[in-house]
């Protein structure tokens, strides 16, 4: 967590300090990426729209890295929106600046590198857990992983994450709150 920490930091000195209000577009699925966004403060969300229905699959806190990697690297239309949950405070890169960075400091390299491939790895989890979970286990795994998420998103969002619709994430919690007031 340190080497994480330590490289975060040097990545904070650089660019520039924005604060968005919630609701604010980062990126609007279709365009091309030229930034990265390190956020110090508050949540973002990244979400697609599907024959009008919007879904979130991802979240970011404090601490996290958000862009669209393909579209920075490749230059193609990002396939998904980035939006703050929150009011938020993050610094933002261009791809100039971040090419900059990485070619001075092979470590940082390194570093982004493993962070990506960390993120590869938790959409690969996302991914199997819709096709091999039913929405309860799904609840039940993003409780156990990130019970704090549920005090600070939109709980319609954490459906549409889940993969459920709003009803059936209240039903949900209401059968597991009702099982534990009758322990």
């Amino acid at each position: 967590m340190a080497a994480f920490e330590a490289n975060l930091a040097a990545l904070l000195q650089n660019g520039q300090l924005l604060q968005v209000k919630k609701k604010t577009s980062l990126l609007l699925e279709g365009e091309v990426c030229h930034k990265v966004f390190l956020i110090e403060q508050g949540i973002v969300r990244s979400w697609f729209n599907n024959d009008g229905d919007d879904i979130t699959f991802q979240f970011y806190f404090a601490g996290d890295i958000v862009t669209s990697s393909q579209s920075l690297k490749s230059q193609k239309a990002a396939l998904y929106n980035i939006e703050a949950l929150t009011d938020v405070r993050l610094k933002v890169l261009n791809k100039a600046q971040v090419l900059a960075l990485l070619t001075a400091a092979p470590a940082l390299q390194q570093w982004v590198n493993e962070y990506v491939a960390e993120r590869l790895y938790h959409y690969q989890k996302l991914f199997i857990s819709r096709i091999k979970n039913n929405p309860q286990q799904r609840y039940e795994e993003l409780l156990a992983s990130q019970p704090e998420i549920f005090d600070f998103v939109p709980h319609h969002y954490i459906a549409s994450y889940l993969g459920m619709t709003p009803v059936s994430l209240s039903r949900i919690r209401a059968k597991k709150n009702s099982s534990i007031n009758n322990c």
